[in-house]
């Protein structure tokens, strides 16, 4: 299913037992997320056209008068058009609005590029902002009570389009899940990179390779604990990105471990230059694209680490 109808689903679900939950949303997108909680629950929905600058200061408004507000908005809109918004309003005074980005699907282009390829980045610059990125329609909805949950400001990043599930289910801020236990390498992924990350799990069991799978949808926080045993554990780390490779899970990973036990990390994911495609979702299939490429990176990784020849 589409993460933001999963999304959808748990606003109306929150609504029923939380009175205190309003959303605000900008932009189709936004809208169509957001359609059966603003049926459901008219009065606590305000749709403010496309400007995610105004959603971002209707929803800290709303904070202050004490709602949870769930701010929703294309990310390329929150990240590009309202940073500065959600800079001062909402992630400096830690006000009660959860961002969420919610994707046009098909994405919308521009200059080859899909919206949110450094939105990672920059939230991951804001102070105190809590940063979720689920795999599946599930996880999506345990985000979502999690975000509700959790004092403060947050954000939201849903992938576009339909997403197979991947997980259990679960969701916890500060957790990163085990999807597959593994010794000889560790694949760190998110979001629509956990397929793949799983794909190639199970092509390398194939020829006797054990790979670990941890899925970091707690950005922020995140679980430097799993992350260290994994690096102690099988000594080398792929990461699989969904957005830019600068700033973003990547380097996260390769601060960690440099700075408690450094191991080697290689990153897959969009390159840092623009007119590129989005991720590993969108690697071409066949020689140089798709699981080879993730198997050849992942080989180069286990030679360094004399597992294999």
């Amino acid at each position: 299913m589409e993460l933001r109808e999963a999304f959808g689903e748990a606003l109306v679900d929150l609504g029923e037992r939380a009175p205190l939950v309003a959303v605000v949303v900008a932009g189709p997108a936004a809208a169509a997320g957001a359609e059966r909680f603003a049926h459901r629950f008219a009065s606590r929905c305000q749709d403010v056209g496309p400007n995610a600058s105004t959603a971002i200061a209707v929803a800290a408004r709303l904070a202050e008068s004490g709602r949870i507000v769930f701010a929703c908005a294309d990310p390329v809109a929150v990240t590009a058009g309202a940073y500065l918004a959600v800079r001062d309003a909402v992630a400096v005074p830690r006000a009660a609005v959860k961002i969420v980005g919610v994707p046009a699907f098909p994405p919308a282009r521009a200059g080859g590029l899909t919206p949110a390829f450094d939105d990672l980045a920059l939230m991951r610059s804001l102070p105190q902002l809590a940063i979720a990125a689920p795999a599946d329609g599930p996880s999506t909805r345990a985000a979502v009570a999690a975000l509700h949950a959790r004092p403060g400001p947050a954000y939201l990043r849903l992938a576009p389009g339909r997403r197979p599930s991947v997980t259990d289910g679960t969701f916890e801020f500060g957790r990163a899940a085990e999807l597959r236990p593994g010794h000889d390498l560790t694949v760190v992924a998110l979001g629509e990179e956990i397929a793949p990350a799983l794909e190639l799990a199970d092509d390398l069991a194939a020829v006797g390779i054990s790979t670990r799978v941890l899925d970091f949808a707690s950005v922020r926080p995140f679980d430097e604990p799993a992350l260290l045993r994994a690096a102690r554990d099988t000594g080398a780390i792929l990461v699989l990105e969904e957005p830019s490779v600068s700033g973003g899970i990547g380097a996260l990973v390769a601060q960690a471990t440099a700075e408690n036990y450094p191991v080697p990390v290689r990153r897959v994911g969009r390159p840092d230059r623009a007119g590129t495609p989005d991720g590993v979702a969108s690697l071409p299939d066949g020689p140089g694209g798709g699981i080879e490429r993730l198997r050849d990176e992942a080989w180069e990784l286990l030679r360094m680490r004399g597992k294999v020849q």
